[in-house]
């Protein structure tokens, strides 16, 4: 299988991973471990469990300077400032604000790496965008920000399309590298947010609350979580910034299809065609690749 192809592949899984991120993050404030608590919490796991990695790899953590920890802070700070805004505002109104990512990401790759928007991309990101009001019932009013959580949600999305705009100019750090810096930088973010932005110290749920959390907590963050975020640290990379942007609109129908399981959100009509439209402009152009290829084969023959 080709790199571009995988590369694909492992966007449209990580944004499957960041569609789950609502329900263990929720589970945590169901427990007692609410607001900026459980995002501390929730980043703490894999902050823990990237130091042994640290400790191995700490030769290409110093050769890396100040470009690595760029690289590590400002997609942690997206992935941070996305799991407060889903505790502060709706899950669909989160969504929808972040995902304004691939228009973002698409204008910044034309203006600052002078990557081409081709005709096909403008129409994968109409077919997206018209899937994503379908779900979000925009006959009835598109959800602008009002809330916190909902400009937290918008800002996020702009800061991952800076995320894959400087991942996509790297030149060839490596992804496990990334990934470590990634979970070192979100959990002192998440804890910069609770000194700051918190209700202190002493408003701390119990030690036991948070130890009684750890059996599931930390087999989803290793298989779900750290699996996710490796996966966006490889493949975004190798993409254009637009079409990175798309694939992870693979969120949007996780979300609705698991909050629809989980939490008695509605799946009905609007969701499957939603699902369908958003799902097809992920892979419309892979498509019209396969499509040219085989044309190309045939005319050879």
């Amino acid at each position: 299988m080709k790199t571009d192809t995988l590369a694909k592949l492992a966007c449209a899984y990580s944004g499957l991973v960041w569609g789950l991120f609502w329900i263990p993050i929720r589970a945590l404030a169901g427990a007692g471990i609410d607001g900026l608590w459980a995002t501390l919490f929730f980043y703490a796991v894999p902050f823990a469990l990237v130091l042994p990695l640290l400790v191995l790899r700490w030769r290409p953590a110093v050769s890396g300077g100040l470009w690595l920890q760029v690289l590590g802070l400002v997609p942690a700070l997206s992935l941070v400032l996305y799991s407060v805004s889903i505790l502060y505002t709706d899950v669909v109104r989160a969504t929808l604000l972040f995902y304004l990512t691939p228009l973002w990401s698409t204008l910044l790759a034309r203006l600052f790496l002078g990557e081409p928007i081709t005709p096909l991309r403008w129409l994968a990101m109409a077919i997206a965008i018209i899937g994503m009001l379908v779900i979000f019932h925009a006959d009835s009013g598109i959800p602008l920000p009002e809330q916190p959580g909902d400009w937290l949600a918008l800002f996020s999305g702009f800061l991952w399309s800076v995320a894959s705009i400087l991942l996509r100019a790297d030149k060839g750090t490596h992804a496990l590298d990334l990934l470590i810096q990634n979970f070192l930088w979100s959990a002192l973010v998440a804890l910069v947010l609770l000194v700051v932005f918190g209700p202190g110290l002493a408003a701390s749920p119990p030690l036991d609350v948070y130890l009684a959390q750890l059996p599931w907590l930390i087999p989803t963050v290793l298989v779900v979580v750290m699996t996710g975020v490796y996966a966006s640290m490889w493949g975004t990379p190798k993409l254009n910034p637009g079409l990175v942007g798309l694939l992870f609109m693979t969120e949007i129908s996780v979300g609705a299809i698991t909050a629809a399981l989980w939490s008695g959100d509605p799946f009905g009509w609007r969701e499957v065609i939603g699902v369908i439209l958003i799902s097809g402009a992920g892979v419309l152009e892979s498509l019209w690749e396969m499509w040219r290829r085989r044309g190309s084969a045939a005319q050879a023959l």
